[in-house]
């Protein structure tokens, strides 16, 4: 099993007579770096580590009007957010808990960033999965992705370039998986 991270803005707050009685420019305003809606995916798998990396190029949708600015391909986090979620992040990437007997759902946390005058609210989710490498007629790869994705348990599938990611809710087997494949006239030659 392998687990991504998504990282979703899902608030901004403001207090500008903190600001106005505190900051340098007294108007600063809101956050600049994040925009409500901006959702981050967090990937350790094969080459690919974005933990390592501080969320650089994890940026995959925005509403903003500066395009990825944090978790773009340029800067990553901001370092008021990125400490105040990064252990989340790493807990769910290794597969753990992230916040056991607080949140309803311990593969959830809400965390905010420290700036104590616009500060910044964060849902980290961890999405578990399976690398499901398959060969056989595009047709039989095809049927087998479509089979797979009717198994209970399973909550969606992906093609990536050599394997399908197979999203899973609880404890899904690979003997399930490689069954399903295989009544669709695919193999599996891996499965991660």
């Amino acid at each position: 099993m392998q687990h991504k991270v998504v990282v979703t803005v899902i608030d901004k707050k403001l207090y500008p007579e903190l600001q106005e009685q505190y900051c340098i420019d007294p108007k600063a305003g809101p956050c600049p770096v994040y925009n409500v809606g901006d959702t981050f995916v967090f990937e350790r798998y094969g080459e690919r580590d974005d933990f390592w990396h501080i969320g650089l190029n994890t940026l995959k949708k925005t509403d903003g009007e500066v395009a990825g600015v944090a978790g773009g391909t340029v800067f990553p986090h901001c370092s008021e957010a990125w400490d105040a979620i990064a252990r989340y992040i790493y807990a769910a990437s290794q597969g753990g808990s992230i916040m056991r007997q607080w949140m309803r759902d311990e593969r959830q946390m809400i965390a905010c960033c420290s700036d104590g005058t616009r500060p910044v609210i964060f849902r980290i989710e961890r999405v578990d999965y399976k690398p499901v490498y398959l060969s056989g007629e595009r047709a039989c790869l095809d049927a087998a992705a479509e089979a797979i994705t009717s198994l209970e348990g399973v909550i969606r599938t992906e093609w990536r370039e050599d394997y399908l990611e197979v999203y899973v809710e609880g404890n899904v087997s690979d003997a399930f998986l490689r069954s399903a494949a295989q009544s669709a006239g695919a193999t599996v030659t891996k499965i991660d």
